[in-house]
């Protein structure tokens, strides 16, 4: 989350951040001895120079490399890569470097999974080709993977985008897909996009309230969302947040493979706040902590779980809940994939 951008217009100084970040997700099939950490530091700030951000700080637990970027985050483990990036950065221009390191560096030829998503973009005519719309996006993903899948969620002015390379279940596409397999591991991701936030949360992550970055951290509660995380946290000047966390190495409670990742906008007039962990708790629970944490008017949560992960069953259990915490739902998308189960639900607030 880099500092706000001033717009000039011929009425007034605008000052907007697009906080809605655009993540990506490569998983690579396993090879004996591959090992996307074998690359270094100055070859992920080669390539992040492509997606116009940079590295600010590092982390790291047994499983996960955990990088703090200007714009937002990355995460690089043994065989699965995640960068998600706001503003006006262009992360899928990366790609084919990051395919070119992994297959010279890391020792990976193929791809098994990719996912690409992002929330509607607050002001998507502003956004750098080709992130100016889903269908660019769309291109320039099957020009790397091939004949991938989009779908579109939620209402207009709401709608969260969607690229994999996993059919629907029930498809002709899924059944063939089955016949042949991938090789799989538990995996479950839930996210939390919220807007229209509490003021006097927002203000807490500006440097006229908190000094430091861990000051903002302890105020705001972040410390005690997932117990147990190493948390590598910064604060922006004048304002804005972005923290990652890993799970302690030998920590009883988390296995070393699970992070979370918060980025904060916290301007009035485009306040926006992402939470992200692959942490298996109980959707609803992990919900209301972070709800109480950050007090949005409106937000969306989508639960990625594959069948034999512990997330699974919280997954279909999410749509179950058509109100939380005084929120009401909106909307509800349940999907299969081959593969994985995902849940996707819009909240507002309950009228005042």
């Amino acid at each position: 989350m880099a500092s706000t951008e001033i717009i000039s217009n011929s009425e007034s100084n605008d000052q907007f951040f697009e906080g809605v970040e655009k993540l990506i997700e490569i998983w690579f099939t396993p090879v004996k001895h591959a090992d996307l950490r074998k690359i270094s530091r100055q070859q992920w700030e080669n390539v992040l120079k492509i997606v116009r951000c940079e590295i600010i700080s590092f982390t790291q637990s047994e499983q996960v490399d955990a990088y703090v970027l200007s714009e937002s985050s990355m995460f690089v483990s043994r065989r699965r890569w995640i960068l998600k990036t706001c503003g006006k950065t262009t992360p899928l221009r990366c790609v084919r470097a990051v395919l070119q390191l992994a297959m010279e560096t890391a020792g990976y030829p193929r791809v098994e999974n990719v996912f690409y998503s992002r929330r509607e973009f607050a002001r998507p005519a502003e956004q750098l080709k080709p992130h100016d719309n889903f269908d660019s996006e769309v291109e320039l993903l099957d020009s790397f993977f091939g004949d991938g899948r989009a779908y579109i969620m939620g209402p207009e002015g709401d709608c969260w985008y969607l690229y994999t390379l996993l059919p629907l279940e029930g498809t002709v596409a899924a059944l063939e897909k089955e016949q042949h397999p991938q090789s799989s591991e538990p995996d479950q991701t839930i996210e939390i996009l919220m807007s229209d936030l509490d003021p006097a949360v927002m203000d807490i992550f500006t440097r006229a309230t908190s000094a430091t970055a861990a000051d903002a951290t302890r105020a705001s509660g972040i410390d005690k969302l997932i117990p147990g995380m190493v948390i590598d946290d910064y604060l922006f000047d004048p304002c804005g947040y972005s923290m990652n966390g890993v799970a302690k190495d030998r920590d009883l409670e988390l296995p070393s493979g699970c992070y979370m990742t918060i980025h904060i906008t916290p301007e009035p007039s485009c306040s926006y706040v992402s939470f992200e962990s692959n942490v298996c708790l109980p959707p609803d629970a992990l919900l209301a902590r972070v709800l109480a944490a950050f007090r949005p008017n409106k937000f969306v949560v989508t639960v990625f779980a594959t069948p034999d992960s512990p997330a699974a069953a919280s997954s279909r259990q999410l749509k179950q809940f058509p109100s939380v915490g005084g929120f009401q739902q909106k909307e509800a998308q349940h999907c299969r994939f081959s593969g994985y189960e995902l849940q996707y639900a819009l909240f507002s607030k309950f009228p005042s």
